[in-house]
C-alpha cells in the first residue's frame, strides 16, 4: 500500500550532501516527492511510495548520515499521488 512520509531532520544536516544523497536514494527506491533545506537549518522531505520502499529509503538515509542527524521527526500518512512525476521514480530537490 502506498504511503506518504513527512520528515524533518535536525543536526548538522545542511552542507553535507544530504539532499543530493536523498535524491539518489529515492530514485533507487522508487520514491517520489521532494527534499529541501529549511532556513532554520533542518532538512525537510515529503516522499511517497510503497511502505516497504519508504522504510528502506529512510533506513538508508539514517545509516548514511547518522553522524550528522541528531533528531528525526517523522509523520506517516496515506499517499496523495500529488508527487507523481515523469519519470515516476524522481525525488525533486527544492531550493530555498
Amino acid at each position: 500500500m502506498k504511503k506518504q512520509v513527512h520528515v524533518y531532520y535536525s543536526g548538522r544536516v545542511q552542507g553535507v550532501g544530504l539532499r543530493y544523497s536523498t535524491k539518489r536514494l529515492g530514485e533507487d527506491s522508487g520514491v517520489t516527492g521532494w527534499v529541501k533545506n529549511l532556513k532554520d537549518g533542518r532538512v525537510e522531505i515529503i516522499a511517497e511510495a510503497e511502505e516497504d520502499s519508504l522504510k528502506e529509503f529512510l533506513d538508508s538515509i539514517a545509516k548514511s548520515f547518522s553522524r550528522y542527524i541528531t533528531d528525526t521527526d517523522i509523520t506517516w500518512g496515506p499517499a496523495t499521488g500529488e508527487y507523481r512525476q515523469n519519470p515516476p521514480s524522481r525525488l525533486s530537490l527544492l531550493c530555498n
